[in-house]
């Protein structure tokens, strides 16, 4: 096996356990990572902000758009017209009447700098952002 071969798979098992800890993340806000929320996302309902929550909890919809490096780090949730909240991309624009990003970032355990290891809970700290899209 040469050694190109042995870094992809390292890196694709690299890949796949920061996949999983960020689905830890998101599942256990607040306990397997620090979450947050602008300002603006605060200022939704209570009843938007748990329903954009639980979506987030659950995630599932990862496109090559949103999720290009396969860590499952990024996501979209709308609000139709109606009210109601998906994580399906409204295929009309103007059936689009808000939009939330999260998004997961590493840092250190100090919370100082960027963490050298994405895929080592050890020396890792996520924090998950909640921020309305024109945030972004």
């Amino acid at each position: 096996m040469s050694a190109a071969v042995k870094m992809d798979d390292a890196a694709r098992e690299q890949t796949v356990r920061i996949a999983r800890l960020n689905d830890l993340a998101r599942r256990a806000m607040g306990v397997a990572c620090t979450a947050v929320a602008t300002a603006s996302f605060r200022s939704l309902p209570e009843a938007d902000q748990s329903c954009v929550r639980e979506l987030i909890e659950t995630f599932d919809a990862f496109t090559d758009d949103n999720d290009p490096h396969g860590e499952r780090d990024f996501g979209a949730i709308y609000q139709l017209r109606d009210g109601s909240w998906t994580t399906e991309r409204p295929r009309n624009q103007e059936d689009d009447r808000e939009r939330v990003f999260w998004k997961l970032d590493y840092y250190d355990r100090k919370m100082e700098f960027a963490s050298e290891d994405a895929a080592n809970p050890a020396i890792t700290r996520r924090v998950l952002t909640i921020m309305l899209s024109d945030e972004y």
